[in-house]
């Protein structure tokens, strides 16, 4: 009995540390969306242009087009991607019940991948005036639909009778990844130059060729993929004991198996598709907010997507700010800082660790 209501004290702790932590990672948030829009290679203020705007000026054509057409809508973009990888991470090491999923583990990110090489090579043997009005819309449609047939694809390999095996989906994902790669490196046979070097800027991820186009495709998908995922969080505590443990506790199992891998393939997809492939995000960022609140995904989802999007913002800026006025990929980035900051925790709090 007493264990018991230690139990549940511990929870409650947890709960109110999740909800102090929500309001803390919401101001940090603020913080670097504003850094994001102040921060850029032409030196336009934003803090003038709001001074001048406040005083019933008008700012020049050149700061409005750098502050809205350029700042404003890579910072709105890197607060979707970081979110939706965040989240989708956490969701995937709720569903597979292993800390080591991340988003890429569905084979997501490796279709859209090869969606994005398709749209390259193809796209170098259009005609020219062809290619550059497709150049813009070609590489992020063609990622978004190599993600889903991908998921398509999964799914239907693991689902039998209505039911969907988790340790089918691992094992077909990791069968699909290496086909994928398989058929990607073809293509990378027959690719020139050129589109090997667009290639693998992709491939490292960037912010840079944001716009409100972008935002407006996918923008709606991620926000409704990650409010799909807020109805989860019980199903996912459940699944944390076991898919029998969680059934006689009444959880909606493969209700939860579905809307889980439709929310991560989508938002997953449509991230990838926007900014290329950057790492580190869905992995670490669940790890860090169960190490500070613990495992209850009730808060842990909330958190995964305020702190995903601060980290990636965080490291766009410093991708813009390192080399400038050139700018680095975001998954350097995000590699060289958040690894070794994340094996200094682990190691801190190797003892205490409960994945």
């Amino acid at each position: 009995m007493t264990m018991a209501v230690h139990d549940i004290g511990d929870q409650v702790d947890r709960r109110a540390k999740a909800r102090q932590l929500h309001g803390i990672l919401l101001v940090v948030l603020a913080v670097v969306s504003v850094t994001s829009l102040a921060t850029g290679a032409s030196g336009t203020s934003l803090w003038s242009a709001l001074w001048r705007l406040a005083q019933g000026q008008n700012i020049s054509m050149t700061e409005a087009v750098i502050l809205w057409e350029i700042r404003a809508p890579r910072t709105i973009l890197g607060i979707c991607v970081g979110a939706a990888l965040a989240v989708s991470g956490a969701v995937m090491q709720g569903l597979f019940r292993n800390p080591l999923a991340d988003p890429g583990l569905l084979g997501v990110s490796a279709g859209a991948g090869l969606g994005a090489l398709t749209a390259i090579v193809i796209g170098g043997a259009l005609p020219l005036g062809l290619t550059t009005v497709l150049s813009n819309a070609m590489l992020p449609v063609m990622a978004f639909v190599g993600a889903w047939v991908s998921m398509l694809l999964l799914y239907a390999v693991a689902t039998r009778s209505g039911r969907t095996s988790v340790a089918t989906m691992l094992l077909a994902g990791i069968a699909l990844g290496a086909l994928t790669g398989a058929v990607s490196g073809l293509l990378v046979f027959h690719a020139d130059d050129l589109q090997l070097r667009e290639l693998t800027f992709w491939s490292l991820g960037s912010l840079s060729g944001s716009s409100w186009t972008k935002v407006m495709i996918a923008g709606p998908v991620i926000m409704f993929a990650t409010l799909m995922t807020t109805t989860l969080a019980r199903g996912l505590n459940g699944l944390a004991l076991g898919e029998a443990s969680a059934h006689h506790m009444g959880v909606a199992v493969q209700r939860t198996k579905n809307i889980a891998i439709l929310a991560v393939s989508a938002a997953t997809g449509a991230a990838v598709a926007v900014s290329g492939g950057i790492g580190f995000i869905g992995i670490v960022v669940p790890h860090l907010l169960r190490l500070a609140t613990g495992p209850d995904h009730h808060g842990l989802l909330i958190n995964a997507a305020l702190l995903g999007a601060s980290l990636l913002l965080f490291a766009d800026v410093i991708a813009r700010l390192v080399v400038a006025p050139a700018e680095l990929p975001i998954g350097i980035v995000t590699a060289v800082l958040g690894a070794p900051f994340f094996l200094w925790i682990l190691l801190r709090r190797r003892s205490v660790v409960d994945l």
